[in-house]
């Protein structure tokens, strides 16, 4: 592990210790919110093709065979619903994700409480378009 994750790692962990979630993630043996026995219900973001869980208190996202969640300022990623979880590049997301509106996180970025509308986040035009929806490299 580089030094910058191991001071973000750091980072996220010590500001997730102070936090009360109901159910924890694991993303490289650190909690990012999530920790669910079973899968959670997803739902369809209208004219999208990515999924969120509406029962759940954290972004959690469902696209393309992967799992994501925006989480203090940071993506991560899964293949499966329980992790583990691993901190994704903004520019490893994929496109879809990064549009689905704001309306649609459970706990919205602060700079993304002034969208107005719930529509994309600023971020929209950063991902990675993806040619199949469930194979990625």
């Amino acid at each position: 592990m580089n030094r910058t994750r191991a001071i973000v790692v750091s980072i996220v962990t010590a500001t997730l210790r102070l936090m009360v979630m109901p159910v924890p993630i694991q993303a490289d043996n650190f909690s990012i919110g999530i920790n669910v026995g079973a899968p959670p219900p997803l739902v369809v973001v209208p004219g999208t093709p990515v999924y969120y869980a509406p029962s759940v208190s954290v972004n959690f996202f469902a696209y393309g065979g992967r799992y994501y969640s925006h989480h203090n300022g940071a993506w991560f990623m899964a293949t499966t619903y329980n992790g583990p979880w691993n901190f994704v590049a903004v520019e490893r997301v994929p496109q879809p994700v990064l549009a689905v509106p704001v309306a649609y996180y459970k706990v919205p970025p602060g700079h993304m409480k002034k969208v107005k509308g719930g529509g994309p986040p600023p971020w929209a035009g950063h991902g990675r378009e993806h040619k199949h929806k469930w194979i990625d490299d």
